[in-house]
Parts: structure tokens; C-alpha cells; sequence
């Protein structure tokens, strides 16, 4: 039998595959918008995304992990999938209705009323995202990680080529063209809603790979099993909606918190560009999570699984840091991939970076509500979170604008952490290591600072230095796990 250590990278590499891509496509697109649109139109649309974001998580209720915990204990898998796709897929299709119909009033309730089309590209992605994250979870359930990272692929294929033929293709077409039907669409000049078109139709493409599994499947709902399912699935989503509040409600925030004397657009444009700076640190979260919570499910029987679930989070921990270090110790070429209008938002990347190593923690910690069944506890940690972060951005966010942003996502996932962990101890005790997991942090966080004390006679001393120290980091990991 497979070390299930082995199995887990594994899969975890798998997954990545698509994951890394998705992410290393998004921060090269960074350059791109950053070059070409204004701060405040990449401001509109992180706010845009952030809306979405958010609704993706009421819309798909929480069923995600609810099929993995009734799947892997009732006979009929296949049903509860059914019941998943078929809750999802109504209420999917309601909410795209209802955000094409009442297109134009929403988007004047915004201010944004000449882009009423992209309230209805909007509920689109919402429609076709939330429907294909059900079947997405399926594959990730049968351990169909080579198919998941090939769709995946695709999907971010096709959204490369339409932000190519968008931003590059469309002016020249509608200068040439200046009647043309397609600027109905979208307007010549390229702008937000060349961003969230492109998703959009990349959606469609990733529904469409869907179509030959979703013709022999059976659609319908068990009332015995669907109850159940909800019961258990229901918390997560009234839990995930505060706990993704939580990760976008800053980019909401913006518009009413910042002072008349700031562009909040454009406030919110260059924060998102030093955001997308962390994309390596969010990008193993993700990939981990998709390989660890099937994992987790599925060897929750094993009485040794608690000591095996301290393992992989002292791992955890160690490679967080040695990606904080990478990216911090050569920030500065990093930077200048940004247009030059939006750089500054580089000074709040050391605080971002560590907030998503407490995010993945978080991760970790949060699997004995789920292993154990007692979801409605995390209700209870992630509003506390959003209560914190809703507290620094509007006690700081007036005066210090994006960095309390920032700020705001380190305190409340550190108080989180926190709040989890002792819970977890309480309810599912789990044997973590602290004394290696402080360690391994403090260690982390103090060769950064040394890096800024020391005087580098130039940019390249400082990348010699750094590599020496990162690889001393990563030996001194390995020789006290391995």
C-alpha cells in the first residue's frame, strides 16, 4: 500500500499542476492590466470579482465537502452527487435569471450604468462556476487528478486566449470596424469588463467539457438523502460566507471607508496589484487543499491519523516560509513587473504573505470541525474573523487606506488561527508540534528581517545571500522531519 504521506504529494502535485497555472497565468496578466488599464479601472473590476467571489459560496452551499463526507459513507455515490448537482444547478440557474433581468437597475445601483452587460456576464460565471465546482469535486472524490488538472488546464487555456484576443484583437478590430454589432458587448477601449468577458467565456468552455459525463448522468433529487446532506453542508456554506467576507470585504469597503480625497478605484487598483505579488503563497494553499481534503476524509477511521495530520502540518508550515522567504528576499524583481503607476502596492506584500501562511494554517485547523461533524463551529470562528477584520478596516482603513487593508487580513486570520486551534484541542485533539511550527515561523520571519538590517553592497549580493540562506532553511527542515 502507498505511504499515504507519498499519495498525498502525489496528488497534491496533480492538482497543482492546474492550480500553478491558473495562478502563474492571473500574475502574468498582472503586467498586462497593470499596463494597459487605469488603477481605477483594474479597481472595478477586483470589486467586481469580489462580488463574485462571495456569492460563488452562498450558491453552492456548502456541497463541495458535503459530497465527500456522504459520499465516502453511503453505497450510492452516485446519488449524492445527483442531489448536488441538481440543488446547485437550479439555484445557479435562478440567480443568472435574475441578474440578467434586473441587469440595469443593478448596474446603476453601482454607478456603473453604461456596463449593464457585465452584470449579466457576471451572473454567468456565478451560473456556470458554482455548477461545475460540483462536478469538479466529483473528479477530486474518484481521485481523477490527471482529468481535473487537464479541464483545468483548458479553462485557463481558453481565458489566456480571450484576454489575448480582447486586448489585442478588439481595438484594432473596432477601429477598422467603428459600426460594428460587437460593441454592443464590449467598448473599444479596452477596460474592466475586458476582464470579467474573458472569464466568462472561459466558464462556458469548461461547461461545455463537461457535457459527455453530464449525458449519462442521472439528475434528481432523494428527499431521504438530500435532508441530510443539507443539515450537514448548510453550516459550511453560512460559515464559508463570512470566512470568504472576510478574505474580500476590503475590496467592498473601499468605495465607503477611504476619504473623498482619494480615488478609492484607484486605491483599490494598486492594492490588488501588491495582492497578486502573494500568488505563490495562495497558489500551494489552494493545490494543498484540494489534495488534503479527500485525504483527510478518507483516512479519518485510522487511530493513527491525528499523529500523520501533525506531520503534514510541520511540513506545511516549513514550505510556507521557504515561499515568504523566496518571494520577500527578491521582491524587488518582482516589483517591476507591475506598470509603474501601480508599484507601491508592493510594500504591503510582506504582510500579505503572512497572512495566507496563516490562511493555510487555518486550513489545517479547521478539519476537526469537519472530521467530527460539528460544522455549526465554524460559524463561530470565521464571523469572529470577519468581526476583526471589519474592526482594523474601519478604525484604519480612513487613514492609512490599502495598508490597513492589508493589516486587517493578518489579524484576523492570526486571531482565527487561533480561536480554531484551541477549539480543535477541546473537541478533536490532534498532537501539533508547536514547538517545530514556532520554530519554524520564527525562524522564517527573522532571516527576512536580517536581509533588511544587512547593508548589500548590491542587488546581487542580496540574491547570492538570500539563496544561501533559503537553502540552509530547507536543509535544516528536512533534517528534522525526514
Amino acid at each position: 500500500m502507498m505511504n499515504p504521506l507519498k499519495r498525498l504529494a502525489g496528488e497534491t502535485a496533480i492538482y497543482g499542476m492546474s492550480t500553478i497555472v491558473a495562478r502563474i497565468v492571473n500574475f502574468f496578466f498582472v503586467p498586462l492590466y497593470t499596463r494597459i488599464l487605469s488603477q481605477a479601472s483594474y479597481g472595478v473590476a477586483t470589486e467586481f470579482l469580489a462580488y463574485i467571489a462571495i456569492l460563488q459560496v452562498a450558491l453552492t452551499l456548502g456541497l463541495e465537502t458535503g459530497c465527500f463526507r456522504f459520499a465516502n459513507r453511503h453505497d450510492r455515490p452516485a446519488q449524492v452527487f445527483s442531489n448536488a448537482l441538481t440543488t446547485v444547478g437550479l439555484l445557479s440557474l435562478s440567480c443568472f435569471a435574475a441578474m440578467a433581468f434586473f441587469s440595469q437597475e443593478i448596474a446603476s445601483a453601482f454607478g456603473y450604468e453604461a456596463f449593464s452587460n457585465c452584470i449579466i456576464y457576471a451572473g454567468g460565471i456565478l451560473a456556470s462556476d458554482c455548477f461545475t465546482a460540483i462536478l469538479f469535486a466529483r473528479l477530486r472524490f474518484e481521485h481523477r487528478a490527471m482529468r481535473f488538472a487537464v479541464f483545468k488546464t483548458i479553462k485557463i487555456g481558453s481565458e489566456i486566449a480571450f484576454n489575448v484576443l480582447l486586448f489585442f484583437g478588439a481595438p484594432a478590430y473596432f477601429a477598422a470596424h467603428p459600426g460594428s454589432a460587437w460593441l454592443r458587448l464590449i467598448p473599444a477601449t479596452p477596460d474592466f469588463s475586458y476582464i470579467i468577458l474573458a472569464i466568462f467565456m472561459s466558464c462556458i468552455v469548461a461547461l461545455l467539457l463537461f457535457i459527455p459525463s453530464l449525458s449519462r448522468m442521472r439528475f434528481g433529487i432523494d428527499s431521504a438523502l438530500w435532508r441530510p446532506m443539507m443539515r450537514y453542508s448548510l453550516p459550511l456554506m453560512i460559515a464559508g460566507l463570512p470566512g470568504i467576507a472576510n478574505d474580500f470585504i476590503d475590496r467592498l469597503l473601499f468605495r465607503h471607508l477611504l476619504p473623498a480625497s482619494l480615488d478609492w478605484q484607484a486605491e483599490l487598483g494598486v492594492f490588488q496589484a501588491g495582492v497578486k505579488l502573494a500568488v505563490i503563497m495562495t497558489l500551494f494553499v489552494q493545490m494543498f487543499r484540494y489534495a488534503a481534503e479527500p485525504f483527510f476524509f478518507a483516512g479519518a477511521k485510522d487511530r493513527n491519523a491525528p499523529v500523520l495530520y501533525a506531520r503534514v502540518m510541520n511540513h506545511f508550515v516549513a514550505f510556507c516560509m521557504v515561499i515568504f522567504m523566496g518571494v520577500l528576499f527578491y521582491a524587488d524583481a518582482l516589483a517591476l513587473l507591475l506598470g509603474k503607476d501601480f508599484r507601491a502596492g508592493v510594500s504591503i506584500l510582506p504582510v500579505m504573505l503572512g497572512a495566507y501562511v496563516l490562511l493555510g494554517m487555518l486550513f489545517n485547523f479547521s478539519m476537526w470541525y469537519k472530521l467530527s461533524g460539528k460544522t455549526n463551529m465554524a460559524v463561530y470562528i470565521t464571523t469572529i474573523g470577519l468581526a476583526v477584520t471589519l474592526l482594523v478596516d474601519i478604525l484604519f482603513m480612513p487613514r492609512y487606506g490599502y495598508h490597513a487593508a492589508a493589516w486587517g487580513h493578518l489579524a484576523s486570520y492570526f486571531v482565527m488561527v487561533a480561536v480554531c486551534a484551541w477549539m480543535g484541542h477541546k473537541y478533536y485533539p490532534i498532537p501539533y508540534a508547536w514547538s517545530r511550527i514556532i520554530t519554524y515561523i520564527g525562524l522564517g520571519a527573522g532571516l527576512y528581517l536580517l536581509s533588511l538590517l544587512i547593508p548589500f553592497p548590491s542587488l546581487w549580493w542580496k540574491w547570492a545571500c538570500s539563496a544561501v540562506a533559503l537553502a540552509a532553511y530547507i536543509v535544516f527542515w528536512l533534517k528534522r522531519e525526514l
